[in-house]
């Protein structure tokens, strides 16, 4: 059960990546019935660590608060790349998974999973600038450099900045379902899920105003899931054409509106799975699918299951 979480800092790390982390597993959201974890930061430097940004933090607790979390993420820093690290931070991450807790890296993080041993043999992401050298640092690993994260369960990796919410949020709804990832997310004023498989935008333009992007579509979509849509329909609410709103939506979301789409109405078959007794049946319609047929070849296919078997899974043989 994910309850107890710690974040590690060394010098000069990044405060957005550690923010992240700080956002989605230290805040208190109780006030909407969420979970609250356990969560403190943590420094393998000493009790005063330099930010990449300027400014220092002064963390409470020392490594020996690693021993009780379930989870520990350790958030990018400037001179991962290079860096030595303290061979206690090492020795405590190897015994943490050792014992059956969860690592998660954001961005340069992945280089101190690597240092300690965790990543051999594994897929691996991080920012698409580090992949080269992560790779001839560590040939052991596969790095997958044009992914958002990768979950090679128990260890987490993510890339850059934003992946790292994505990253966190997945492992919310891994643990503890749909329903509170996504309220997670929708306090956060982020997107309530994006697969790991998707591109790191790595050539994406940036809008140069707000106007012209899918945002809005992408709210109706999720809003019509039930709904069968075409390109062409989607563009005309875009005020774009098919191959402009084709290409804008590759950039903004890495991926295909199908794609997209049909990941959007598994993730809903989830939930109501999970949170309802309808039938699958009921399910299939209510997500777009049209039959049970339908829902179970996608279903089995993105998550690896049937729909009776996720239920059951989630809520017992009874509930099938």
């Amino acid at each position: 059960m994910l309850k107890n979480v710690a974040a590690v800092l060394l010098d000069g790390v990044n405060p957005f990546e550690l923010g992240v982390v700080c956002e989605v597993f230290g805040v208190d959201r109780s006030d909407d019935g969420l979970p609250v974890y356990d969560f403190a930061v943590v420094s393998a430097d000493g009790p005063t660590v330099r930010s990449n940004t300027g400014f220092a933090l002064q963390v409470e607790h020392g490594l020996e608060r690693l021993e009780t979390a379930d989870l520990i993420t350790v958030p990018a820093g400037s001179a991962h790349v290079s860096r030595r690290f303290p061979p206690e931070l090492l020795d405590a991450l190897r015994r943490a998974v050792d014992r059956g807790a969860r690592v998660l890296s954001v961005c340069s993080g992945v280089f101190v999973l690597a240092a300690a041993g965790l990543l051999d043999g594994r897929r691996v992401t991080s920012h698409w600038k580090h992949a080269e050298e992560l790779a001839r640092q560590y040939p052991h690993l596969t790095v997958e450099p044009d992914v958002l994260y990768v979950d090679e369960d128990p260890v987490i990796t993510s890339a850059g900045t934003a992946a790292g919410i994505d990253a966190c949020l997945h492992l919310v709804r891994k643990e503890q379902g749909p329903e509170v990832a996504n309220k997670i997310a929708r306090r956060m004023v982020v997107p309530p899920h994006r697969d790991g498989g998707q591109a790191q935008y790595i050539e994406r333009p940036l809008p140069r105003t707000g106007v012209g992007t899918v945002a809005e579509v992408l709210v109706w979509m999720e809003r019509h899931l039930d709904e069968e849509v075409t390109v062409e329909q989607l563009a005309g609410r875009a005020h774009m054409s098919p191959r402009t709103f084709a290409r804008r939506f590759q950039q903004e979301t890495g991926t295909t509106p199908y794609r997209w789409i049909l990941r959007q109405r598994v993730l809903l078959a989830q939930h109501l799975l999970e949170a309802t007794d309808e039938t699958v049946d009921v399910i299939a319609g209510r997500t777009g699918f049209g039959n049970a047929a339908a829902l179970r070849h996608h279903f089995v296919r993105a998550v690896g299951t049937t729909p009776q078997a996720y239920r059951r899974t989630f809520r017992g043989p009874e509930a099938a």
